[in-house]
């Protein structure tokens, strides 16, 4: 199973008001410059988290 790293220094969206309804925001308070490494499977069940809206969705937008 393949890893998704989510990291805040190479999302688009840093900063915006959306960074600050992003679920990684939310996972890494108070260590808000750290990378979330998640499995396929976590990925997922946060995904379903979301749309139940349970927790803030995934805002993270690479750059390119």
């Amino acid at each position: 199973m393949s890893d998704f790293l989510i990291s805040c220094d190479t999302c688009v969206m840093d900063g915006s008001a959306d960074c600050a309804d992003c679920v990684v925001t939310h996972l890494l308070s108070p260590a808000p410059r750290e990378a979330v490494v998640l499995n396929l499977a976590e990925v997922r069940a946060m995904r379903l988290l979301a749309e139940a809206g349970m927790v803030p969705t995934l805002r993270h937008r690479e750059a390119t």
